[in-house]
């Protein structure tokens, strides 16, 4: 653990979901495969690939940069686009295949073990903390069995501005009642978690799971509070 900043008291603490609370990258791979699955199963779509997608997605972004703050409706706009490209224009026919690809894709987005050891210092910091989700994703606490720790989640599109955009660190503060400088928010991301919490007013810890230096990260802008590279550091916080 490394001290930048000194800390004010902490009365809650919020927290990052994917790369904070487990290593997200293969459920997202295992989810984007269903989702093609799913397509590919229409006839005259067997022979569709992901980079096509992909393609796609990133061109609605560019006509709808707005949609970067919702990734659920971002992907629901993508999936409709990429059947259009396809030659496929029943409005009726695009809603069917979108929603049973959409479906399988949050089933897998959901099917996610958490390691014991972010249970174990959720439980314990539940105890002494009010503790919320804060995501930028699409992965539900109630569908990856986290809820009995949290007392909420917000989710960037539904709830506001996606990090760092102080939205959902403010509205955080606000239901929890707590002045901002005293929440403490974790997660792995420099510009999304750090930055954003501290443009906000919040405390901030780096979970460093790579083993960087900070000062050498072309994605510091700011420095957080504190650094840890394990979770079971925030014992110190018991």
């Amino acid at each position: 653990m490394h001290f930048y900043r000194p800390l004010n008291s902490i009365k809650a603490i919020t927290f990052d979901l994917d790369d904070t609370l487990y290593d997200n990258a293969p459920y997202m791979v295992q989810a984007v495969d269903q989702m093609m699955a799913e397509i590919q199963r229409i006839d005259g779509l067997q022979h569709c690939q992901l980079a096509e997608f992909d393609q796609v997605k990133r061109d609605i972004l560019n006509e709808q940069p707005e949609l970067y703050h919702d990734v659920i409706v971002w992907r629901v706009c993508t999936i409709k686009q990429f059947l259009r490209k396809q030659g496929i224009s029943d409005s009726a026919i695009i809603e069917r295949i979108t929603d049973d690809a959409m479906s399988a894709f949050i089933y897998w987005r959901n099917q996610i073990e958490v390691p014991d050891d972010s249970h174990q210092i959720l439980k314990q910091l539940a105890k002494h903390y009010p503790l919320v989700v804060i995501t930028n994703g699409n992965a539900e606490i109630s569908k990856i069995g986290l809820q009995m720790y949290f007392k909420f989640a917000l989710r960037a599109g539904a709830d506001g501005l996606s990090k760092p955009y102080p939205d959902l660190f403010w509205l955080a503060a606000k239901r929890l009642a707590i002045h901002p400088q005293h929440v403490l928010h974790i997660g792995d991301n420099l510009q999304t978690d750090v930055a954003g919490a501290i443009n906000s007013g919040m405390l901030a810890c780096w979970l460093n799971v790579t083993g960087q230096d900070i000062y050498h990260c072309r994605d510091a802008s700011v420095l957080p509070h504190m650094e840890i590279t394990h979770l079971s550091a925030l014992n110190c916080l018991l």
